[in-house]
């Protein structure tokens, strides 16, 4: 099983102005496992295939993880940001499941 170290990016919801909010994105850092390190091809009717990854990254969280899974957007992982699809809570751990390229920003 490969080691991760990365960090998961959290959309933080704010007010930033009177009345107006919006998603903040900040970025916390976790310890971890790489579970499975899967790659496929989604084929479109788009010029070049997308790339999607199947990857499962077991983290050791913390309490604000816990407090705030269902905040989180992204995952750095090998130097892209990857979606974060589904995630199971398995005390102490979030077992994050990632899909394709994260284009939040």
């Amino acid at each position: 099983m490969a080691k991760f170290y990365g960090s998961i990016g959290y959309a933080i919801t704010e007010e930033t102005a009177p009345g107006v909010w919006e998603e903040i994105i900040t970025e916390h850092m976790y310890y971890g496992d790489l579970i499975r390190n899967t790659r496929k091809l989604q084929s479109t009717d788009q010029l070049n295939d997308n790339i999607n990854v199947a990857n499962e990254i077991s983290i050791l969280a913390d309490p604000f993880a816990y407090n705030n899974f269902h905040s989180m957007k992204y995952v750095r992982f090998m130097g892209t940001k990857w979606k974060i699809i589904s995630i199971e809570v398995q005390y102490p751990r979030l077992i994050l499941t990632v899909g394709g390229v994260y284009n939040g920003e």
